[in-house]
C-alpha cells in the first residue's frame, strides 16, 4: 500500500466504514422486524417485505453473509488504518491508528447504525435486502462453509439449530399484545378481543341462570297458569318439565306457541305444548365457554339446560348470556338487572343481592373476589362461615368487609360489602 496516495487510502477507509455501518444496521434491522407485520406486508405484496421474508427463512445464511461481509470490511479497514498510521508516524502511528479505528468503528459502524436500525427496522431492512440478496448469491459457497462449521459446533454443544423458537403466540402473550395495542384498536374492540381470549378461563357454570331462578312450564301445573305464563313472560324460550325441573322434556319457543294461542278452535291442552316444543339440549356445567359457543353454533341452539356430573339440572345457559361475556351487557326494557343486584350506598359500601354472581360483582365494581370456588356471594359467605348464620353478622374476608343484612331460611338475601382501603 506504500505506492497508494494517502488521499486514496483515506477515501477507501471512509467507504469501508460506511460498508461496516451498512452491515451492522442491516443485521439489527432484519432481526428487529416485527414478524407479524412482516407477514401482513408480504400478503400485501410489499416487495421489500417479500425480499426480507425470503432472507429470514434461513436466518443462519442471512447472518453468515452479513458477518462475512462485516468482518472482511473491518479487517481491510484495519490494514488500511495501520498503513496510514505507519506512513505518518511510524510504529507509534500504528498504535494510534488502532486506537482511533476502534473508537470510530464502535461509534460510526456499530452503536449508531444499530441504534437507528432498532428504532426504524423497516426503513433500514427493506432497502438493505437490495444488496444482501445478490451478495448472498455471490458469497453463497463461503456462507455454506461457515454455516456447516457453525451448525456443527452448535450440535457438539447439544443445540439443534433446526428447532428455532416458534413465532406462535401463547394466549397470554396474545392478550398482552392486544392489551398494549393502545390507540391502534378502539377501546371497545380491545375489550371484546380480551373477553374472547378470556372465554377459555370460564365455564358454563359461571354464566348459567341458577335452577331456582329458571322460569319454565310445568306440565303438571294447571293449563291456565301455564298459558298465563306464556302470555306474560319476557323470555323467548321456556324450558318444559314434568313435575320437577330435573325432568326437563323440552323447550317451547313462543313463536311456536302463537300457533295454538291464536285462533285455536279447541281448548288448549298439555298436548298442544308437547307438539310444539323442541327436544331439550343438555350441556355439562364444566364446559369451557369457548367450546360452548361453538356448540351453540353447531347444534343451532340458543338455550341449554346445564347439568352436573350426576345429571342433576343446575341451571340454564343462553347464547345471549354467553355473548354478553364478549360484548358486555345488553340493554333491556326491564332495566339493568345487574344494577338491581348491586346498589351503591356511597362511602365505599355496596348493597349486593345474595344471588349475585361473583364474576358480575368483580366486573361491575372492579373488585377481585375469589371466583375459583362458590359462584355467588351467598355461597362465598357460607363457605367462609362454614354454617348458616342464625342472625345478622359481619366478617372480613381478604380485603373486603361483609355485613349480612337480610337472611331468609337457608338463604342470605342481601349483604353490604366494602373494600378495605390500604390492604
Amino acid at each position: 500500500m506504500d505506492s497508494i496516495p494517502l488521499e486514496a487510502l483515506f477515501i477507501a477507509l471512509a467507504v469501508l466504514l460506511l460498508l461496516s455501518a451498512f452491515f451492522s444496521s442491516s443485521e439489527t434491522g432484519m432481526l428487529s422486524l416485527n414478524r407479524y407485520r412482516l407477514r401482513h406486508l408480504i400478503k400485501k405484496h410489499h416487495k421489500g417485505a417479500m425480499r426480507a421474508g425470503q432472507l429470514l427463512e434461513r436466518p443462519d445464511r442471512l447472518l453468515g453473509v452479513i458477518l462475512i461481509g462485516n468482518n472482511l470490511v473491518n479487517i481491510v479497514a484495519s490494514m488500511i488504518a495501520a498503513s496510514i498510521g505507519d506512513r505518518l508516524y511510524g510504529d507509534l502511528g500504528v498504535a494510534i491508528a488502532a486506537g482511533l479505528l476502534t473508537l470510530v468503528v464502535l461509534v460510526v459502524a456499530e452503536v449508531t447504525p444499530k441504534t437507528v436500525a432498532t428504532a426504524y427496522p423497516e426503513k433500514i431492512a427493506f432497502p438493505a435486502t437490495l444488496l444482501l440478496k445478490p451478495l448472498l448469491t455471490l458469497l453463497y459457497p463461503f456462507v455454506i462453509l461457515v454455516n456447516v462449521f457453525s451448525n456443527g459446533l452448535a450440535k457438539v454443544m447439544g443445540i439443534d439449530t433446526n428447532q428455532g423458537g416458534s413465532d406462535h403466540l401463547h394466549p397470554e402473550e396474545l392478550r398482552t399484545v392486544v392489551d398494549e395495542a393502545g390507540d391502534l384498536i378502539p377501546d371497545q374492540h380491545q375489550g371484546m378481543l380480551l373477553n374472547v381470549l378470556d372465554l377459555e378461563k370460564s365455564t358454563v357454570e359461571d354464566i348459567m341462570i341458577p335452577r331456582n331462578e329458571i322460569t319454565g312450564i310445568d306440565l303438571e301445573r294447571d293449563i291456565t297458569e301455564n298459558l298465563a305464563l306464556i302470555r306474560t313472560t319476557d323470555f323467548t324460550r321456556l324450558p318444559v318439565y314434568q313435575g320437577d325441573i330435573n325432568n326437563v322434556v323440552g323447550v317451547l319457543h313462543l313463536r311456536k306457541a302463537t300457533r295454538f294461542l291464536r285462533g285455536a278452535d279447541h281448548e288448549v291442552t298439555e298436548n298442544d305444548i308437547r307438539e310444539h316444543m323442541s327436544p331439550p339440549y343438555f350441556v355439562p356445567e364444566s364446559t369451557p365457554l369457548h367450546i360452548q359457543l361453538m356448540n351453540f353454533q353447531k347444534e343451532k341452539r340458543r338455550l341449554a339446560i346445564v347439568v352436573d356430573e350426576y345429571g342433576e339440572v343446575q341451571g340454564a345457559a343462553t347464547l345471549v348470556d354467553l355473548l354478553e361475556e364478549i360484548v358486555g351487557e345488553f340493554s333491556t326494557d326491564g332495566g339493568d338487572d345487574q344494577e338491581q343486584e348491586i346498589i351503591d350506598l356511597n362511602g365505599g359500601w355496596y348493597k349486593i343481592d345474595g344471588t349475585a354472581s361473583l364474576r358480575d360483582i368483580n366486573k361491575h365494581i372492579g373488585w377481585h373476589l375469589p371466583t375459583d370456588g362458590p359462584k355467588t356471594i351467598n355461597g362465598l359467605a357460607f363457605e367462609y362461615l362454614e354454617s348458616i348464620p342464625e342472625g345478622l353478622c359481619s366478617f372480613e374476608l381478604g380485603d373486603y368487609r361483609f355485613e349480612i343484612t337480610d337472611i331468609s331460611g337457608t338463604m342470605i338475601e342481601s349483604l353490604n360489602v366494602m373494600a378495605l382501603k390500604g390492604r
